[in-house]
């Protein structure tokens, strides 16, 4: 009998899954389609070429896709390589505590390049990918002015603090939290505008705001002290960077593909104003697809005209790691992170590192999402383009997540809980 197994088909997202179809004939070429339905019924889909051992099996660990999307070993590739049938789409879980992302193995005694209602899989197998694990508990968050999601793993604690920030797409974004969460790091989704009773759109950056967050966190009693940890992308690695400059409750700050300088917005934090280095329109490129390309948008932010808007992260009193995808077609965000680098070290400080991935966009997430190479973004009348290259953004999504953790492990405070 034709089987398709996935093992485990019911695990947390960032675990990898083993795949394999047995039972056909020796040699068989198959395809094997991966088919996702976001919770707006957006879908998303997948596929690679097979070629059966003599034992009629193929294992995804070890057997090499001959085409498809992707071709060569990659057991997690039908994930990483999940593409929107409708352009422009990014693939992002909303409710992460009541429902996985399911996933719909089939598989076909052919090569299928399109979707027939006619051919009828030989074999099929569902795999559910949650973003909270047992045990984890998610809060509803509305103390003072600070709105969000705070994420406890099972058991006593204390566990140590981290907030979570993401960028210019808004609202309350909760997968990366509740995963860390499910990992032994109690977490807040900080959520800064466009939500709830938050400005509508981001005119500038309160970092009061941002330290309110941090004390709240502090207060709680289930987060260790005396400091905590904040895991930023994008926007919110420029927020995540300006915490880690003058906010002493910050002691360990995650920066993936950020700006080491003030863009776009202001900054204040209490009698301090940073001016914000504006955008170069002129310098907007539109990509083939249409999207538009903001890497070289910006005038080089360490010239002499805007020395007031470089984050002073000589300041910074914690240990920085700053991650960035050289791919990046938002942000030239390596030269933002090296020059960051450059200021520790000429200050004699050795608290910063850079992990810097070929190939890597600008959206690096926890592995096996697939890359979004480009998608809509509220308030923007074009597409953003991202960059990354699918299966380089998978290897350094990958790496990155496991250095994360190690990163927060070694320099927040150790509970007593076991992580």
């Amino acid at each position: 009998m034709i089987q398709v197994i996935a093992s485990p088909s019911n695990a947390l997202a960032d675990e990898p899954v083993s795949i394999r179809a047995t039972g056909l004939p020796p040699s068989q070429t198959v395809t094997i389609k991966a088919t996702l339905k976001d919770e707006k019924e957006n879908v998303f889909q997948s596929k690679a070429f097979y070629k059966a051992n003599e034992a009629g099996e193929v294992d995804l660990e070890r057997a090499s896709a001959l085409g498809g999307d992707y071709v060569g070993v990659h057991p997690m590739g039908l994930f990483w390589s999940l593409k929107p049938r409708k352009v422009f789409q990014r693939l992002l879980k909303r409710d992460v505590m009541n429902s996985p992302f399911v996933i719909t193995l089939d598989l076909y005694d052919s090569v299928c390049l399109q979707d027939s209602v006619t051919i009828k899989p030989k074999a099929s197998q569902i795999v559910q990918r949650w973003f909270a694990g047992p045990g984890v508990q998610r809060k509803q968050i509305r103390e003072g002015r600070v709105r969000g999601a705070l994420f406890l793993p099972p058991g006593e604690g204390p566990f140590p603090g981290i907030i979570d920030l993401f960028g210019i797409i808004g609202g309350l974004v909760e997968f990366r939290a509740s995963l860390l969460a499910s990992h032994g790091f109690a977490v807040l989704a900080l959520a800064y505008f466009a939500y709830d009773d938050l400005p509508d759109k981001l005119l500038e950056i309160d970092l009061e705001y941002f330290e309110e967050a941090a004390n709240f966190l502090l207060a709680h009693p289930k987060i260790q002290q005396p400091g905590i940890g904040v895991i930023s992308t994008s926007k919110g690695a420029e927020i995540g960077l300006a915490m880690a400059c003058y906010l002493k409750q910050v002691v360990a700050t995650v920066c993936i593909n950020g700006s080491s300088a003030i863009l776009d917005f202001p900054l204040r934090y209490r009698d301090l104003v940073v001016t914000a280095i504006p955008r170069a329109q002129e310098r907007i490129q539109v990509h083939a697809s249409g999207a538009v390309r903001f890497r070289s948008f910006i005038d080089d932010p360490w010239n002499k005209l805007n020395p007031h808007s470089i984050l002073p992260v000589e300041k910074a009193q914690g240990w920085i790691l700053f991650i960035v995808g050289e791919n990046d077609e938002s942000l030239d965000s390596k030269a933002c992170a090296q020059r960051a680098m450059d200021q520790l070290h000429s200050h004699g400080r050795s608290s910063g590192r850079m992990l810097a991935y070929p190939g890597a966009g600008h959206l690096i997430e926890p592995p096996y999402a697939p890359c979004c190479f480009a998608s809509w973004n509220s308030g923007l009348p074009n597409p953003v383009l991202w960059g990354g290259d699918p299966m380089a953004h998978a290897a350094a999504q990958e790496h990155s997540w496991r250095e994360i953790q190690k990163f927060f492990r070694q320099h927040l405070p150790q509970s007593r809980s076991k992580l």
